[in-house]
């Protein structure tokens, strides 16, 4: 899967979490959302080795999620806006007091669902090139996670490689598919126009022989 953890919190409140892989991305998570520098709104990304932790921040509710360096920005940022609209529509000002891990039960599911959407499906992604790209990725700044993590221990992100596998194995036998379909389609499409061409020569030669194109002379014997 292309995005693998995601996150909802009120400031260093977790509300609700939702994690696809063996990993210890929710431990630095959550020292992202204590070391995230003032209160302002805010749309921010931070690299760790060969994965990003991506940072929504509207109104105080804090949207994060941590992706595969491949899957860009675009889509990650997507489907942070889609959470925290999804979130804010389902618990409204309950978000203002709720204690941590309130919403967890239910909205997990709701973050396990849209993550398998963002990162397999490719609707997902034809939809946000039409949108364009979101303004507030253009000015989005990636940091080194180390920056902000204040701590003196240095967190090591430990992805379990099975579960990364199974998600890159996914997305390489759908591709196969479609690539297989697109082939066959293509195969078929050639084999009729062939079939067309022979006909309309032998049609061509049956009417030069038959002196006509309504084949008189062949129709009257």
């Amino acid at each position: 899967m292309a995005i693998l953890y995601a996150l909802v919190g009120r400031g260093s409140v977790v509300l609700a979490e939702h994690s696809a892989a063996s990993t210890n991305a929710s431990a630095i998570a959550k020292q992202i959302l204590d070391n995230i520098p003032g209160n302002d709104d805010t749309n921010v990304s931070y690299s760790q080795d060969r994965y990003i932790f991506h940072v929504k921040r509207t109104d105080g509710l804090t949207v994060l999620c941590m992706a595969d360096d491949v899957a860009g920005r675009r889509i990650p940022f997507a489907f942070l806006e889609d959470i925290h609209q999804r979130f804010v529509k389902t618990y409204g000002r309950a978000v203002l007091s709720a204690q941590a891990y309130a919403m967890n039960n239910e909205f997990s599911r709701v973050l396990n669902q849209q993550m398998e959407y963002y990162s397999n499906d490719p609707n997902a992604d034809r939809i946000n090139r039409i949108k364009g790209e979101m303004s507030q990725v253009r000015n989005v700044m990636i940091e080194n996670i180390d920056k902000v993590l204040e701590r003196g221990d240095r967190l090591e992100l430990l992805v379990d490689k099975t579960e990364t596998m199974q998600g890159n194995t996914f997305r390489f036998r759908k591709q196969a598919r479609q690539f297989r379909s697109t082939v066959w389609w293509r195969n078929v499409k050639l084999i009729v126009a062939v079939i067309v061409i022979l006909l309309v020569i032998a049609y061509a030669v049956l009417a030069f022989i038959c002196h006509g194109i309504t084949l008189p002379s062949c129709r009257g014997k």
